[in-house]
């Protein structure tokens, strides 16, 4: 599981990054909707309890 939340905290740094120099307001807005998409996932991972306590 730790993989998967270091992949997805790893894509989100590298679409901040790409958002501090997007061109454009249709660039910006496609990686605010992939940071949201990110950020729901991670909120999700979140609330999973551990593995022994399922």
């Amino acid at each position: 599981m730790s993989t998967v939340i270091e992949n997805l905290l790893l894509r989100k740094q590298k679409l901040v990054e790409q958002l501090e120099k997007a061109p454009s307001v249709e660039d910006r807005d496609k990686i605010e909707h992939q940071l949201d998409q990110i950020n729901t996932a991670l909120d999700f991972l979140d609330r999973q309890p551990p593995k022994e306590q399922r």
